[in-house]
């Protein structure tokens, strides 16, 4: 049980500002400063973010009062690939990069497909009972980027967790391979808490098409688009804390200019929200599904579906760099190859449900990304 009094917006710091390739510690502060003051008061950290734990304890943490602020941080193993007692070792280094005796979330970090395997095999679940149980952390919850059916499983075999950090935004509402709304339903039917994590997309919703920001700005010119995919996480129920990763002060003042004593849309709110998507969904994207009966066939083990999605959100968004990012998701984190690795054979195609011409969509992001990893500047 969550007892805590936690602001409805949290400071996510996987994306703190940057003076060359160092964190600006001293915008961070300014950052912490206002935030802190607008009564919020959850910090997302992660052993992953590099450099982020460090950077939040001179921000942060020798600067306030130990209890006036809650602090999450997250198990990042399969990351770092540590294995035995070498994963067991990085709660120990969280703690020390931030400069505390405890966190008060820990989050077992990016559970689903493969890398649930990785907590499993590492037993990762009874040891981080134990370390709640030391006073190292108070409580235990999971983030998972998992199909509703993976989550379902997640939270049976893990009645123990008390919360969850789920992918929830307007645009991946109804995505067959995010599938924002299924997840979110998941966890709503076991009746646990939610935080949010990219409710603005990485911030491609903060610059979304022109027809989408045209019916926002209609309505609200005041308003950013980036509140719009804030307000639309921090409206559902069930939810705790909706997380946004700032990267300057003004990100920070933006938020919250919209978020402080935001208590729920208005019925014209969510109509012009609804308006909005029914625009992203006249863009012309790849009907692809994610059912993945490509994947189970292709002889090279081409990460086609993901591959589908980089390019869906190159049509939405405009933006080659995230979409190439998404790409290579798809290859480094679900052991796949890219779509330059594809021999032409054609038997995607025979069992694709959609029956897209797979082959042309491969050559497209060839033609787009270029030869995939590393990414290109």
């Amino acid at each position: 049980m969550i007892n805590e009094t936690i602001g409805k917006l949290g400071f996510g710091l996987m994306r703190l500002p940057k003076n060359g390739e160092e964190i600006d510690v001293e915008q961070t502060k300014r950052m912490v400063d206002l935030f802190m003051d607008a009564g919020f008061n959850y910090f997302d950290t992660a052993w992953a973010y590099e450099g982020s734990e460090e950077a939040i304890r001179k921000a942060l943490v020798e600067r306030y009062p130990r209890d006036s602020f809650y602090i999450a941080s997250k198990h990042a193993g399969w990351i770092a690939g540590k294995e035995g007692d070498e994963a067991l070792k990085l709660l120990d280094e969280s703690l020390e990069r931030a400069g505390l005796e405890y966190f008060d979330f820990y989050l077992i970090h990016n559970a689903g497909e493969w890398r649930t395997g990785y907590f499993d095999r590492n037993d990762l679940w009874s040891w981080a009972l134990e370390q709640k149980q030391a006073s190292k952390f108070k409580h235990l919850g999971f983030s998972a980027h998992a199909t509703a059916e993976e989550l379902e499983q997640l939270l049976t075999d893990h009645p123990e967790m008390e919360f969850v950090q789920l992918q929830l935004n307007y645009a991946d509402w109804e995505n067959p391979v995010i599938q924002s709304r299924r997840c979110y339903e998941v966890a709503r039917k076991h009746n646990i808490p939610i935080i949010v994590m990219e409710p603005v997309k990485g911030g491609m919703l903060a610059t979304p098409p022109a027809s989408v920001e045209k019916e926002f700005h209609d309505f609200a010119p005041e308003l950013s688009c980036a509140s719009w995919a804030v307000r639309f996480a921090a409206d559902l129920e069930g939810v705790m804390c909706v997380l946004s990763g700032m990267s300057n002060v003004e990100q920070m003042e933006d938020n919250l200019s919209y978020m402080k004593g935001f208590t729920g849309f208005t019925e014209e709110e969510r109509a012009v929200l609804a308006k909005a998507r029914e625009e992203l969904d006249k863009i012309d994207l790849i009907s692809c599904t994610a059912c993945d009966y490509c994947a189970k066939v292709c002889p090279v083990n081409v990460a086609i579906s993901r591959t589908m999605y980089a390019i869906n959100c190159y049509r939405l968004y405009e933006n080659l760099e995230s979409a190439r990012h998404q790409e290579n998701l798809g290859t480094a984190l679900y052991g796949k190859k890219f779509a330059r690795e594809c021999i032409k054979c054609g038997k995607c195609e025979e069992v694709c449900t959609q029956h897209l011409k797979i082959r042309e969509h491969l050559q497209e992001a060839v033609d787009l990304f270029g030869s995939g990893a590393p990414e290109e500047k």
